[in-house]
């Protein structure tokens, strides 16, 4: 995702790459060491891990005239608590996703959730990641079954069911499942089907080039960069939240 994000801002008027930064030891003539990749960047732009990114989180509020676009998943509550307190200082845009098509399907599934009824559909959420993917489920699909839950006005915490092994009895009513693939170079695929006794509807999105996660990322912090400090998402950046929400 670094060579993609690069790449994007490489063909671009409006933005210019000033460093790259990785872990501390990590081998790349192109690389240099975050303080000074910081000292005079106005936007950061992460895909690494939960953990870095929370710490670059506070390093980046400690500064606090830099935007930062968050694009790592599988954060704890604790990670998530040290990036929102930092988005007190600075703008932050968090996504699991940033593709176009993605936000707007969780407004769909959304929407689906609301008109068809728990008791006469069943929801499950399939995903499927290149085999070097640590997390699972994905933060993507993670964000499908919370619009899912958002749509049925129930917490996602107390209907979802991130596995099923073994003798599990009769589904509950109102569940909302995951699936889980990991193999080869799958960029990523998502799906949200709403299964009743006599159809079946499928709402999907399959990413063909990793570049359209950068071209989304990169508009954001360009949006990001010309908002006051707080907690952004996809939705926010694409002008799709609904007020109040």
């Amino acid at each position: 995702m670094g060579e993609a994000v690069a790449a994007v801002v490489a063909g671009r008027e409006d933005a210019e790459l000033f460093a790259r930064f990785d872990r501390p030891g990590a081998e790349d003539p192109r690389l240099v060491e975050r303080g000074a990749a910081l000292a005079a960047a106005h936007l950061v732009i992460d895909f690494s891990t939960p953990k870095a990114s929370a710490e670059l989180a506070q390093v980046c509020a400690a500064r606090g005239d830099i935007a930062l676009v968050i694009g790592s998943t599988g954060f704890d509550e604790a990670q998530i608590a040290v990036i929102g307190e930092a988005a007190k200082t600075i703008p932050i845009v968090r996504a699991g996703n940033f593709s176009l098509g993605v936000n707007m399907l969780l407004g769909l599934v959304a929407q689906a959730a609301q008109a068809l009824a728990a008791a006469d559909y069943d929801i499950e959420v399939f995903e499927a990641h290149h085999r070097r993917k640590v997390d699972a489920p994905s933060g993507t699909a993670i964000m499908l079954a919370e619009a899912a839950a958002d749509g049925r006005r129930v917490a996602l915490e107390t209907v979802a069911r991130a596995a099923r092994d073994g003798i599990t009895g009769a589904r509950p009513e109102g569940e909302i499942g995951y699936s889980v693939m990991r193999g080869g170079g799958i960029i990523g695929e998502h799906a949200v089907v709403f299964a009743a006794d006599d159809e079946i509807l499928t709402l999907s999105h399959s990413a063909r080039d990793r570049s359209l996660f950068a071209r989304g990322a990169v508009e954001a912090g360009l949006w990001a960069v010309r908002q006051p400090p707080g907690a952004y998402d996809m939705q926010d950046v694409l002008g799709l939240r609904k007020p109040g929400a």
